[in-house]
């Protein structure tokens, strides 16, 4: 019998804290930051590139993978793991947001979401059931139940509509996944900005039980602050013995003021779009490679890193490969972006272990707030 999905809770700093995730497929050391993986692969990343940087897990995407290379061909090809050579366990979301950005494309009902590809337009039905069923036939070791997200700002009323109906899904998911041991199954908390809403889902969510709890909702136009403010109460209403997952979050500050507040797992997909697009994230903030600054400077993007693009290369071999076009530019900014990233993730580690968040944090904060290097 494959081991049963489990969260160990560790040191606790504030709310900030760690913990270990125990799957049939290895260890998730959290806070961990997920690189997002859309199609079966982390653009311009090997696997074995992705791990080096230091992750631990993946989240792979339901939605583009059902239509493209199609979920039935990846379970006759060996599952998603074999498939991406990626033998370490692998998120997948429920495809939820995904429709939730096509919105002339698809109709909403009761039952779930008939909508029309983007690539192709042939028409398609998804529910929560054939969601769950997506979700197995790719191996996932952490199952999204499926959700409706709407957009902020929006109505309460619109958001409490939703929220129930992502409710009623969730339970339906539940039923569906069944008892699969080595896997597990994250409920989703809704709401938007409103308390009183977050509240009732996260009872909802309680109630028909789960593994892990995600909040959801968020980053979908509503600021940092906002985000923030809901941040200061979600994760409290969700269970403390479980992993409390922020979905779709986000810049290297977003990410910390998330911890702070007692998150344990975080995805996005700003690392790797932004090194495709000439954007570094350093310690001393972001640096647009592309600036003419760059053409004649010798040093490295970030003295303190030890990823290939720092240890290797120039800012001015990165500006140059940029405007030239070359595949290697997305290939090493978006590697130092993930080893970036996952610097962080063991930094805070570390400083809530020792249970010194608070001057990690402030030092975090201050060392961004000196702007990059002067120019040569």
């Amino acid at each position: 019998m494959m081991e049963r999905f489990s969260f160990i809770l560790g040191a606790t700093d504030g709310k900030a804290r760690t913990g270990v995730i125990s799957t049939s497929r290895g260890e998730v050391r959290t806070p961990a930051f997920m690189p997002v993986g859309t199609a079966g692969t982390v653009k311009a990343m090997l696997p074995e590139s992705v791990r080096a940087t230091g992750a631990d897990i993946l989240l792979g995407n339901t939605y583009h993978l059902m239509l493209r290379p199609g979920a039935e061909r990846v379970a006759a090809l060996g599952g998603l793991h074999k498939f991406m050579n990626w033998e370490r366990p692998i998120l997948t979301d429920s495809g939820g947001f995904q429709v939730m950005s096509l919105a002339s494309l698809r109709k909403l009902a009761e039952e779930g979401v008939r909508f029309s590809s983007h690539i192709d337009g042939s028409k398609h039905m998804l529910t929560p059931e054939r969601s769950m069923e997506i979700q197995r036939l790719l191996g996932s070791d952490i199952v999204m139940c499926f959700d409706e997200c709407p957009a902020l700002p929006a109505a309460e009323e619109t958001v409490a509509e939703s929220m129930r109906l992502s409710m009623r899904w969730a339970e339906r998911s539940r039923d569906a996944f069944g008892d699969r041991p080595g896997h597990a199954l994250f409920g989703i908390q809704q709401g938007g900005v409103t308390e009183a809403l977050r509240a009732e889902s996260a009872e909802a969510l309680t109630r028909i039980g789960f593994d892990g709890y995600a909040v959801g909702g968020l980053a979908v136009g509503e600021g940092q602050e906002a985000m923030f403010c809901v941040l200061d109460y979600a994760p409290d209403m969700l269970p403390a013995d479980r992993p409390r997952y922020l979905m779709g979050v986000g810049k290297p500050d977003d990410i910390v003021g998330a911890v702070k507040r007692g998150i344990d797992m975080m995805d996005c997909v700003l690392p790797s779009r932004s090194g495709r697009t000439g954007q570094a994230f350093t310690r001393r903030g972001v640096v647009n490679i592309k600036n003419a600054r760059h053409a004649d400077d010798p040093r490295p993007l970030d003295e303190e890193c030890s990823c290939p693009a720092c240890r290797s290369y120039s800012r001015a071999y990165l500006h140059h490969v940029f405007r030239a076009g070359e595949m290697i530019s997305g290939m090493l900014l978006t590697w130092h972006n993930l080893h970036y990233y996952q610097e962080i993730m063991q930094g805070m580690r570390d400083a809530i272990s020792e249970g010194a968040f608070e001057a990690w944090e402030a030092a975090f904060h201050a060392k961004r707030a000196e702007g990059d290097i002067e120019p040569v």
